[in-house]
């Protein structure tokens, strides 16, 4: 069985909280009157560091465990997102651009067999009105069938 004892101090000088009318149910000291043991020199990452005592070693490895899984599932996934990029690129590079450069030649070969038979039209509309009679030169030609 545990006994408890109430231990009085003796010297009311070392406590922060002492005044000279001290008793248990005074309430009058000031905040003003304690000082502070917060070291001047301590950073925000040391008091974060400072609260690893807090916490129960369970469950900061459950925490520690639950981080580094999430860690891990990024980093794998950003690696799979990555090699998806790299593949999709290297296909539209390799089969994509050579595509679209042939497609590009096809449109231009078009373009300049319109051209050889628009100058050739162009050729035979200005020859045709010197071979025809004056008196046929503004009117529609007529469709006669081969052989009559």
């Amino acid at each position: 069985m545990v006994k408890v004892e109430i231990v009085e101090e003796k010297d009311h000088s070392a406590s922060p909280y002492a005044s000279d009318s001290d008793s248990r149910t005074s309430s009058s000291v000031s905040l003003s009157s304690i000082d502070s043991d917060v070291s001047v020199d301590e950073t925000f990452l040391d008091r974060i560091a400072a609260l690893k005592d807090i916490v129960p070693p369970t469950t900061r490895h459950n925490i520690s465990t639950a981080v580094s899984k999430t860690a891990n599932f990024v980093k794998r996934g950003s690696k799979l997102v990555g090699n998806i990029v790299w593949v999709v690129t290297t296909s539209a590079l390799l089969v994509g651009l050579p595509l679209a450069l042939v497609v590009e030649d096809e449109a231009k070969y078009a373009q300049q067999e319109r051209e050889m038979l628009e100058q050739q039209q162009g050729a035979q509309q200005m020859m045709s009105p010197y071979s025809q009679p004056a008196e046929l030169q503004g009117q529609p030609k007529a469709l006669v069938p081969p052989g009559m």
